[in-house]
């Protein structure tokens, strides 16, 4: 086994679908789905397709966690454009659900490239799923300055036709992820630090709404749904393109560096150091990853180190100097190179659980952290297949600037670039069998419990959701702050006045619906 497998999967495996309902139970309602199958596939023919058809199979074969891949649509749809996109709303919408029990209501789920790990999250029993990923173009207008990306395409295929015209977009960090839940749910990239949430570099939202409308959502048409689509997820329509900035770029140096877990110390502290740094370089950017692989069934830290423009830079040799290293894959690359060596490192098909905090940045914090982590992980250390990981992630305020509530086009996830410097903690965990569901979700809540009670001591809590990472009872949506939140339910009302997305899409993060946090 090589290095490059000893990492779980890494955090954007998170950020793919439009996001939904229960992790681990299998839990994806659906009601009364087969007459509006009829009459989807009356409106769209072979676009429709049933149960043990390929076209049907291949969809859900193609979820990334298992969880998702067990579900049982009663048709899925795949249209290819944004026009069956609308034509498919239009059949769905005559009879709203209201809830479950609603007689001719039908629900439905979005899926883009499908990697939110939790059951129901875009895919639903009984009902119908929309699968996006056959609309998927990429194209760069005359003057290079923006991309045009379908919301079912994957970053890979972006970055393709980025790297043959020397061009760079914030996106995601894994090639194998997709593009519509990234963005819809904020969106990290290696390009952060200078560009901000990838929502940030969205000008403009192509979006069919509840009554099969297609509009744009822009600074100066909808400029309230454009607020509302940069972090509020499914709730508004179904985006089929987005319309985003892009920049003149060439190769960058960037890999991953594995070391022992005894470097831990000096792993902390290059993390919190260059977060706290005041004139913190913007072309660099770090995951700091602590990984216990079963197979091996030892720590190691795995670092994924990027900078846009110097190989080795003086930010980032707190992390190279490191030794003894495992391994060492850092060179320069195009982003395709860069992003793909990532991609065996989430294997599909396995069971999956993502849970997200946001801490302080303490390095004392976090050495305790992982102690707890190791502590406590060794209830399901023995599951087959185990592979966790202890993810860091640096927030500081570089990033959050670019879309703060006086920036020249705020996003609505509410953070605060006075609040300084925050940690995103994550735990990322795959296994194998369903029958250790139940051990390692209560082993993993224990685990931020235990977390948040150090972390209100040290007054390190930080209340902030994100949401492409949370798991389907936070409540990301509502960390964004009172105040985004009535505009997010403003904007439902406006675009969605029959609550279609609200009722009739139980996947996601609801904007009337109060999640508990866990």
């Amino acid at each position: 086994m090589t290095l490059s497998h000893a990492i779980t999967a890494l955090p954007d495996a998170a950020e793919l679908s439009f996001l939904g309902t229960s992790v681990l139970k299998g839990n994806r309602p659906g009601r009364l789905s087969k007459p509006k199958c009829q009459q989807l596939q009356a409106v769209l023919g072979k676009a429709v397709s049933l149960p043990k058809q390929a076209a049907y199979d291949l969809s859900l074969s193609t979820y990334w966690s298992q969880q998702e891949q067990n579900g049982t649509p009663s048709c899925v749809v795949s249209p290819r454009n944004t026009q069956q996109v609308s034509r498919a709303i239009q059949v769905l919408s005559k009879h709203q659900a209201v809830d479950n029990r609603t007689a001719g209501g039908c629900q439905f789920a979005i899926r883009g490239a499908g990697h939110t790990p939790w059951a129901g999250s875009a895919n639903i029993d009984n009902g119908v799923t929309i699968d996006m990923t056959s609309i998927r173009s990429v194209k760069v207008n005359r003057a290079n300055t923006l991309v045009s990306v379908g919301a079912g395409a994957r970053w890979s295929a972006v970055y393709q036709v980025l790297d043959a015209a020397g061009l760079g977009v914030a996106g995601g960090r894994v090639a194998d992820v997709g593009v519509g839940g990234l963005i819809t749910g904020g969106g990290l990239s290696h390009f952060a630090p200078r560009y901000g949430f990838v929502c940030d570099q969205v000008v403009n939202y192509r979006i069919v709404l509840a009554n099969g409308k297609a509009v744009n959502a822009n600074s100066k048409d909808n400029s309230d749904l454009w607020f509302a689509l940069k972090g509020g997820s499914n709730n508004f329509g179904v985006v089929t393109r987005f319309d985003l900035n892009v920049f003149p770029l060439d190769k960058i140096w960037g890999g991953s560096i594995y070391n022992p877990i005894e470097t831990l110390p000096a792993q902390v502290q290059a993390f919190v150091d260059l977060n706290n740094a005041s004139n913190y370089d913007t072309n660099a950017a770090v995951i700091n990853a602590y990984v216990y692989d079963s197979n091996i069934s030892l720590w190691i830290v795995a670092n994924t180190l990027v900078h846009k423009s110097e190989v080795n830079p003086q930010v980032l040799r707190p992390f190279t100097d490191i030794e003894p290293k495992l391994g060492n894959t850092m060179r320069l690359g195009n982003v395709s190179d860069i992003t793909s060596e990532q991609v065996d490192t989430v294997p599909y098909g396995r069971r999956q659980l993502f849970l997200i905090r946001t801490y302080g940045n303490d390095p004392v914090f976090l050495k305790q952290v992982f102690e707890i982590v190791n502590t406590t992980f060794q209830s399901f250390a023995y599951a087959p297949g185990l592979l966790y990981s202890l993810v860091y992630q640096p927030l500081p305020s570089v990033i959050t600037s670019h879309g703060a509530a006086n920036a020249g086009s705020p996003n609505a996830l509410g953070l605060d670039p006075a609040a300084g410097p925050q940690v995103l903690a994550l735990q990322s965990i795959q296994w194998a069998s369903a029958s250790d569901d139940a051990v390692i979700n209560e082993a993993a809540r224990r685990i931020w419990l235990q977390a948040d009670e150090l972390a209100m001591k040290m007054g390190l809590q930080r209340q902030w959701i994100y949401l492409n990472y949370a798991n389907h009872d936070q409540d990301p949506i509502g960390s964004y702050g009172s105040a985004n939140v009535a505009k997010l339910q403003a904007a439902s009302k406006k675009y969605d006045p029959t609550g279609l997305f609200q009722t009739s899409v139980p996947g996601g993060f609801k904007l009337f619906k109060k999640h508990a946090v866990i």
